[in-house]
């Protein structure tokens, strides 16, 4: 295997998995009611917020989120004042992820803190925190992936796949997601 590196062996997975940040309860009991109640159509936006801060997420004021939305773990997850986590969206979340205020997360974003290290023989986690600062908007089923921050007031256009930093007040965009001054 001249210049190829070892294949990965997934069956020997037996690493360190990575920190959940509360107990087997606390992850059941968020399943339980995230499955049954939280991704509901039936449920309010200020139930759902409520939810999400009674299992240790700091909401801030005004904020709306949408039926079918998914977090992860929610004591993991920030959302400044006045912001929108719109329907189908998932905060995938296994490290932090940090939304500022006035924020637009649209419809079927995925925000994405999990990876594995490609080079570990076993597959180890490699997660990293999302940051999407005060006044972004990200459209429709757009991906922002781990240790990536969106700065203030970014645009990133439907369906990009976002993997760097994104700075202020920039405007990315489909065919070709190129980073444009605002």
């Amino acid at each position: 295997m001249t210049g190829l590196s070892a294949r990965r062996s997934l069956a020997a997975r037996r690493g360190r998995p990575y920190d959940k940040g509360r107990g087997i309860v606390a992850q059941s009991l968020w399943v339980a009611v995230s499955t049954l109640v939280f991704i509901r159509v039936w449920c309010p936006s200020r139930l759902r917020c409520a939810l999400l801060r009674w299992f240790g997420a700091e909401i801030g004021r005004g904020v709306l989120i949408k039926q079918q939305v998914r977090v992860q773990w929610p004591w993991k997850l920030r959302i400044g004042d006045n912001s929108w986590v719109g329907v189908g969206a998932e905060l995938y979340n296994l490290d932090d992820i940090r939304i500022g205020s006035d924020v637009c997360i649209s419809q079927q974003v995925y925000l994405c803190t999990g990876s594995h290290d490609r080079k570990s023989p076993t597959f180890e986690f490699d997660n990293a925190p999302i940051t999407v600062e005060d006044g972004a908007w990200l459209c429709l089923r757009s991906t922002v992936l781990r240790g990536v921050t969106i700065g203030a007031d970014t645009v990133i256009g439907a369906g990009c796949v976002i993997g760097r930093d994104v700075p202020p007040g920039a405007l990315v965009r489909t065919p070709d997601p190129v980073v444009q001054p605002g």
